[in-house]
């Protein structure tokens, strides 16, 4: 529920009134109907009854003019409500709990205390599940098998068991019919989010359309076991450098879409950890590694944990960390990564401006969009953070934050950006728990070289060797003939560069920089072709076995080319 940002409680016949005056005709499906009221009682119930009015339901329901004469709604009554609906309802108040653009802290703080705790399964249940998604009956498959569930949530319940062998494993077992129940919410909920997203200001700035999508791929994803079961094993395999980091690795003969066996991991999640505790293992240290780990899954691997709050973070018996629950991950096309790392590399550094240009280039603008308005308030926002207390800074809360900015005007980031800021949110709250003291802008500073490294480490892979070389032999291939219809334009007088020019002070600077680049890669070309052909002609002097000038010529074009390669990717805005 959106709410007001100038007030501290969420809005009674305000915002909704003030920016949308439309009448709102609602194509719904009969079978979500009720799921459709549900939704439309949360409204009324926390202060959107304009809303409600303006979605045409066929019967309305009754208690709808009760509960909106019932007056303010309370922080602490939503999550209970949540609960009352099902499991969509608690998962997507889990997925929100960090959406400071959606809520004010009174209800971000309440939905921090959603429980996702129902009633186990029964235990013939579990063993019917069992035997028919292993095609084992319980007592074949394990030595030992703990009836009793370790954990139980609402799309499944995780249970200790011992393989056969001795191998101690964690089995979670999914609830029987819980994918319907979920597939028909999620329709429900996208009728309505992109309903939303087209008919009004709100929710269009809140991009509930994109919310919802990046929810439902979540979701998805946390249903399906064999999905969850290669996540563990890609990030087990990416973070293994990390020394004190540990992702579960599955058992995969004993694991289906429904059924998931890993490796058992003895410590206890970190919101369940006593302050004790806490002070018997080194916080500093794990808070700076586990940001450290996060910055290379995001900005190198383009594959994260996307869901780290407290209750998916494990401190282990060793005094180590744990990432459990892949069910949500997320994923950063390659074109992406270089400039989320730019653009995180300018947060950490308080360059509001430089952070504003490279938003915009990877946003999709409106017809009405103010990248000036866009800049000055990023710019703004980013300086206020830099100059905060220390205890107040949040890169994720920045980073949603920078999201709705914006959209208010008209330039859409990527979905990437909200499940980053989740992300970034939680693991900022981990830090702190972890290590009071900890400074993500800090940790970002101190990080940006390694993550620079790791790039160019990336880069240097044969592939990208054997791509290189050849575009420079089709370059050379092409190159003559090129350059002589260049010339021949030229001395005919026809050569003609057509453009538009915004400003004529950074066209000039760029097309300068474009002719020292050409030039820049003509001399290299020259000197490859010189020393090739030097190649052959026998000197006194050699360098490893051949002969010099050739050599020379070679190294100067080899560094030559990696000092344009290293401006190309990491100077040129």
């Amino acid at each position: 529920m959106p709410y007001d940002r100038n007030d501290d409680k969420p809005c009674r016949h305000r915002v909704i009134c003030k920016i949308m005056y439309v009448q709102m005709k609602f194509r719904k499906k009969t079978e979500h109907l009720k799921r459709y009221r549900d939704l439309l009682r949360l409204l009324v119930k926390y202060g959107q009854s304009d809303l409600a009015h303006k979605i045409d339901l066929d019967e309305r329901p009754s208690d709808m003019e009760e509960e909106e004469a019932g007056g303010e709604s309370k922080a602490e009554d939503l999550p209970g409500d949540l609960e009352k609906l099902g499991p969509t309802y608690i998962k997507l108040g889990q997925f929100l709990s960090s959406r400071a653009d959606f809520f004010p802290p009174d209800y971000l703080k309440a939905l921090s205390r959603l429980q996702d705790k129902v009633e186990p399964i029964p235990e013939s249940q579990v063993e019917e599940i069992l035997a028919s998604e292993l095609g084992l009956r319980v007592s074949k498959a394990f030595d030992e098998f703990q009836v009793k569930p370790v954990a139980s949530a609402s799309i499944g319940q995780v249970h200790k068991a011992t393989l056969r062998g001795g191998k101690p494993v964690a089995v979670k077992v999914q609830r029987p019919g819980i994918r319907q129940q979920i597939f028909d919410d999620l329709d429900a909920f996208q009728d309505i989010a992109w309903f939303l997203q087209k008919h009004t200001k709100i929710g269009k700035q809140l991009m509930l359309g994109a919310t919802v999508e990046e929810f439902r791929k979540a979701m998805l994803q946390e249903l399906d076991y064999l999905q969850e079961a290669r996540n563990l094993s890609t990030l087990s395999g990416n973070l293994r450098e990390f020394k004190y980091i540990v992702v579960p690795r599955p058992v995969e003969d004993y694991t289906t879409s429904r059924v998931l066996t890993m490796e058992y991991i003895p410590g206890k999640n970190l919101g369940n950890i006593t302050p004790l505790r806490l002070t018997e293992i080194n916080g500093e240290d794990l808070a700076q590694e586990l940001f450290r780990a996060y910055l290379k899954q995001i900005l190198v691997d383009g594959f994260f944990h996307a869901d780290p709050h407290p209750g998916n973070v494990y401190i282990t018996d060793t005094g180590g960390i744990a990432l459990i629950d892949l069910g949500m991950v997320a994923r950063i096309p390659e074109d992406l990564k270089l400039k989320l790392t730019r653009i995180l590399i300018a947060v950490g550094e308080g360059e509001g401006e430089k952070a504003a240009k490279y938003l915009i280039s990877i946003a999709e603008k409106e017809e009405n969009s103010n990248e000036t308005l866009f800049t000055k308030k990023i710019t703004e926002i980013i300086l206020k953070t830099r100059d905060s207390p220390l205890q107040q800074i949040e890169v994720g809360r920045l980073v949603l934050e920078i999201t709705r900015i914006a959209a208010d005007n008209g330039i859409i980031l990527p979905n990437e950006m909200i499940m980053l800021g989740k992300a970034l949110l939680n693991l900022d709250r981990v830090g702190r728990t972890l290590d009071p003291e900890f400074d993500p802008n800090a940790a970002l500073r101190e990080n940006a070289f390694e993550i620079i490294r790791e790039k160019m480490k990336g880069s240097l892979k044969p592939g990208n060797w054997y791509e290189a070389l050849l575009d420079t032999k089709n370059f050379l291939e092409n190159l003559p003939g090129r350059a002589n219809e260049i010339f021949s334009l030229l001395a005919a007088n026809k050569l003609t560069i057509r453009t538009k020019v915004i400003d004529e002070k950074y066209f000039i600077h760029g097309l300068q920089e474009a002719a020292n680049r050409l030039t820049t890669g003509l001399i290299l070309a020259a000197l490859i072709i010189g020393a090739a052909l030097l190649m052959n002609i026998e000197t006194t002097f050699h360098i490893l076995g051949y002969p010099a000038i050739a050599m020379i010529f070679f190294l100067l074009a080899a560094i030559g080319g990696l000092i344009l390669v290293f401006r190309s990717i990491f100077k040129d805005d």
